[in-house]
């Protein structure tokens, strides 16, 4: 059964985290639906920043061969053309190596977030073997099978906003970034409520992820770093 993977990898996992240093506003977002073969993630979409601030971080990177800007669009960002170093290590190598497909990438000042599809739990568990043997260390964010959509209404809207508002402050971080109070605090709820949206959208998404297959994927979920 084919899954949506999505994960982050720390910003500078991957090529251009130079720029946020540089330029710590701007977002970086890959072309998407690029598929992952000899054109390795062509065109980049830059925005929040100057062209001139962002060719002179490129020019402090070896991370591509040739930056083409194709256009300019304003406020709307600016479109590259890239050719990036065959010698690239690390995620890049990872994603190239694997069968999956690369949806969407998304990167900003801490992190990159990327959403890949692959075949079946089996190739999953590859994929993370590479990236382990590259030195790369992933955050799972999120295993769904893709025959389960949001039609299925496993996980309330209230469910996700306080599992995305809990990802976001660092309570899942180790050391945790924010506790239940502060939470609770900015969602305007109890403590206790929050605990039980936390605790049934965790058992909603684990319905999806493991309600067909679930032992198939225990090997690919243990060779994540803890």
């Amino acid at each position: 059964m084919a899954i949506l993977v999505e994960f982050c990898v720390q910003a500078d996992e991957f090529p251009l985290g130079e720029l946020f240093v540089t330029v710590p506003d701007v977002s970086v977002e890959l072309e998407r639906i690029v598929p992952v073969n000899d054109s390795l993630f062509p065109y980049v979409w830059i925005r929040g920043a100057e062209r001139i601030d962002v060719e002179a971080a490129i020019g402090e990177t070896d991370a591509a061969t040739e930056f083409t800007l194709i256009d300019d669009l304003g406020k709307r960002g600016l479109l590259y053309r890239v050719d990036w170093n065959p010698d690239l290590d690390g995620i890049v190598s990872a994603i190239a190596e694997s069968n999956a497909s690369l949806l969407s990438a998304t990167g900003k000042h801490e992190r990159w977030t990327f959403k890949l599809r692959v075949d079946d739990h089996a190739e999953l568990g590859a994929f993370q073997d590479r990236c382990r043997s590259h030195g790369v260390r992933i955050t799972l964010v999120r295993l769904q099978p893709l025959e389960y959509t949001d039609e299925d209404e496993r996980v309330t809207p209230a469910q996700l906003e306080a599992l995305e508002l809990a990802f976001q402050r660092g309570y899942f971080d180790d050391p945790r970034r924010a506790t239940l109070d502060d939470l609770a605090s900015e969602l305007h709820i109890t403590r206790q409520s929050l605990a039980g949206r936390l605790r049934r959208g965790h058992r909603n998404l684990l319905t999806g992820v493991f309600g067909d297959g679930g032992r198939a994927l225990e090997r690919a979920a243990s060779s994540t770093d803890d």
